[in-house]
């Protein structure tokens, strides 16, 4: 006899405003708790000293999180001038110091340098795996760790405040994969100095916004009075900026076999036509029935074939 499986079958997205000091998986595990949720993930990992937007999918909303972590993201942070740490950030140990402190308007200047398509180096404390081990955990072994440089991109980059000769706060609209703590310690070094990440706040993820998110406490506060549905947001949330086909009852009956299904309506086929596996989305489309998510699905030819079904009731859209 299989293991009866543990907790209920909640789908959906929540937006959970992350504390400092706690790491990303550890949010996860206490909302699935206080859910007593079957499945959750999050949309992209936070430092544990960051704050702000951690996206938690549930059930089958998990299905569509690599599209929530392939979202444009934008962090605020504060760069610390003048002390360099080896982790780049507060937390790490300081490495060297310098008394240049640069003028607002050498940063000013400095930031289209950091625009487009830009090669970055990671933090030695990373997530990332060198021959299978990951690079934060050779580092703390004592290991040399040099990871190799990786593009990123950098939509936009403004300087928000400068609240003393020490301290300097940005803004950054970015894409996956970009580290805050290697951005703010190469503009130190572009400005003749040095500098680590002091402070970091993720304020939107996508669609996911800081002013739509909820902390831990405000969620025990709405599982106590049986309303924490309230904070869930559709299995289809962060889906949508890519184009959606209606199905009939019979034709999603059959994407939900598996099975696929023919695009008939030349006005589907006519719009889906420019569609490509090079896009962000990978070409991928989403089905639904009277608005219902039913699959992410693909267009070959004149038949729309699934690539994940979403096995979602009425109620759990």
């Amino acid at each position: 006899m299989g293991r009866k499986r543990r907790g209920k079958p909640i789908h959906g997205w929540l937006v959970i405003d992350k504390p400092a000091d706690m790491t990303s998986t550890d949010v996860v595990g206490r909302v699935r708790r206080l859910m007593d949720a079957a499945k959750a993930g999050h949309a992209g990992t936070l430092d544990p000293m960051a704050t702000g937007v951690l996206p938690l999918a549930l059930g089958e909303a998990t299905k569509t999180v690599s599209f929530a972590m392939d979202r444009t993201k934008t962090y605020r942070f504060t760069v610390r001038w003048g002390i360099a740490t080896d982790t780049d950030d507060a937390e790490g140990k300081e490495t060297a110091r310098s008394e240049v402190r640069p003028e607002p308007e050498a940063i000013a200047a400095v930031l289209p340098r950091f625009l487009g398509q830009i090669s970055q180096v990671p933090p030695a404390y990373s997530a990332i795996k060198v021959q299978g081990e990951r690079a934060y955990d050779l580092a703390r072994e004592g290991e040399e760790v040099v990871l190799a440089a990786r593009t990123v991109t950098i939509h936009a980059l403004r300087l928000v405040d400068l609240p003393d000769r020490d301290h300097a706060v940005m803004e950054a609209d970015c894409g996956k994969g970009t580290y805050m703590r290697a951005l703010a310690r190469d503009i130190a070094v572009a400005l003749g100095t040095v500098g680590h990440l002091s402070t970091l706040c993720r304020t939107r993820v996508g669609p996911f916004l800081l002013d739509d998110a909820i902390g831990l406490h405000q969620l025990e506060a709405l599982v106590a009075r049986g309303e924490a549905s309230s904070a869930l947001l559709p299995v289809d949330a962060p889906l949508d900026d890519i184009p959606a086909v209606t199905l009939t009852e019979p034709e999603a009956h059959r994407m939900r076999r598996g099975q696929p299904v023919s695009l008939l309506r030349r006005s589907d086929r006519d719009r889906l036509a420019g569609l490509s596996p090079d896009d962000r989305t990978g070409g991928v489309v989403l089905a639904r029935v009277n608005l219902l998510p039913v699959a992410l699905a693909r267009l070959e030819g004149a038949e729309l074939k699934p690539v994940r079904v979403l096995n979602l009731q009425s109620q759990d859209a």
